[in-house]
């Protein structure tokens, strides 16, 4: 599963803003910058690479678009000076109020973490 995901950069990043891109995918994206990996042949989640208090909290990985305690625990992963990359780096102002709607919220929280990942692993996009 995790081998078919998009490239990370801006475009996949806009895709996901856009909801052009599924939930499923959204969170494989998060998921891989946090270091689960699928192991198809046990047929379950690999958290070894997964920082502590991830994995102790979601010994398999969260669907963030479902789950309001995760998407706050990766909102407060996200250091203070990547807060504001969506706008910063790609100009997005925010949803209309009549957009505000969780799911909404919680891609554009996806998002915003994967900028900061791509900002903190020198990704170019």
């Amino acid at each position: 599963m995790l081998s078919e995901l998009p490239t990370l950069n801006t475009d996949t990043i806009w895709a996901i803003i856009r909801d052009t891109i599924d939930d499923q995918t959204a969170n494989a994206l998060v998921w891989q910058g946090l270091g689960y990996r699928y192991d198809a042949a046990k047929g379950e989640w690999d958290h070894s690479s997964v920082a502590p208090e991830w994995r102790e909290s979601y010994p398999e990985p969260p669907n963030f678009i479902e789950s309001r305690p995760a998407t706050v625990k990766l909102t407060r992963s996200i250091p203070a000076e990547n807060k504001q990359l969506l706008k910063e780096k790609l100009g997005f102002e925010g949803y209309k109020i009549n957009e505000l709607i969780p799911r909404k919220t919680r891609r554009a929280t996806i998002a915003n973490w994967l900028l900061s990942y791509m900002q903190l692993n020198g990704i170019e996009g």
